[in-house]
């Protein structure tokens, strides 16, 4: 699907752990919140990740 490394190792992330938020997405791929961002926003618009809440309640889930 062209995602990039860092988002696969997202979606093993959350299959790992269920979920993932914007902060642990920064953490396990040491980068900016805007890239965090937008890298989860292109998995959910792919409809690999669902995403639920708002603001810093923002989770995603497969």
């Amino acid at each position: 699907m062209g995602f990039n490394a860092r988002q696969v190792k997202a979606v093993q992330y959350v299959k790992e752990n269920g979920q993932i938020t914007n902060k642990e997405y920064q953490a396990i791929n040491n980068v900016a919140g805007r890239t965090a961002l937008r890298d989860l926003s292109e998995l959910t618009s792919a409809n690999v990740l669902k995403k639920y809440g708002k603001g810093k309640n923002t989770r995603y889930f497969i």
